[in-house]
């Protein structure tokens, strides 16, 4: 179960984010209220809320979950591999060391972003990207083994980050598309198939026992609920228009 979580609102800057989705700039007004309403659901599942003010330094900076990674014996702060978002670490430090006693950091040559990072319970599949590399991926198993946990790599052709294309939903269920529905690694799991029109709707999040999914996917939201969970559909259109999904919106711990 987790009970905390932080949130950085976005900036007006955002307009000026990393971007591959060509899906138009993103409304800042109207991204202000989605991602009210996505606090609102994040409050609604149980987990309070710190809000980290907008920094118009760092257009991407509302996406927090790439610049550190919380389990629940230690906190890793990442080293991102997009030029543009790397001293955003700087930002969350402060943030995350109020809430873990260790607090661990990813160093250079090694770049690593939280994104491409999937826990299932004390394992975690960590994905090898454009954005985390081989020397990232082996600190951070090494950081995650002198606490007890376990990880492995898996490497990626198409997407931008592992949870692009993956959400674990507890229970032995993972939403899935695309190159990792047949994919080996995860062999053992229920898949749940996300319809490839549908794609971006397989980076949802369960949080206690609620999916957040994107609101404006019919087919994976019936698809969760038959599986048995209650769904929250939260717009999350103008972070889409980032490469940004729901996970990236905040840390939960």
């Amino acid at each position: 179960m987790f009970t905390k979580s932080i949130v950085r609102k976005p900036c007006r800057a955002m307009v000026d984010g990393l971007s591959s989705a060509g899906l138009g700039v993103p409304d800042y007004q109207k991204a202000l209220i989605q991602h009210a309403d996505y606090i609102d659901a994040l409050e609604q599942c149980g987990l309070s809320v710190t809000v980290l003010p907008p920094d118009e330094r760092f257009p991407d900076s509302t996406f927090v979950e790439d610049v550190a990674l919380m389990t629940p014996r230690c906190a890793v702060i990442t080293r991102p591999g997009a030029p543009t978002r790397a001293q955003e670490t700087r930002l969350i430090q402060d943030s995350i060391r109020q809430n873990y006693a260790a607090v661990k950091m990813i160093q250079a040559p090694g770049t690593l972003e939280a994104g491409d990072v999937m826990m299932v319970g004390d394992h975690y599949y960590i994905g090898l990207s454009e954005r985390t590399n081989q020397a990232g991926a082996t600190q951070l198993i090494t950081i995650l083994e002198k606490y007890g946990l376990s990880a492995s790599v898996v490497k990626l052709d198409k997407v931008l980050h592992l949870k692009t294309g993956l959400g674990y939903l507890e229970d032995n269920k993972l939403l899935a598309c695309g190159e990792f529905l047949d994919n080996p690694h995860f062999n053992q799991y229920e898949i749940l198939a996300v319809d490839a029109d549908e794609a971006y709707a397989a980076n949802s999040v369960w949080i206690n026992g609620t999916v957040l999914t994107p609101a404006g996917f019919p087919k994976t939201a019936e698809l969760i609920r038959s599986a048995g969970y209650e769904v929250r559909p939260v717009d999350v259109s103008e972070f889409q228009k980032l490469d940004g999904g729901l996970s990236c919106l905040s840390l939960r711990f």
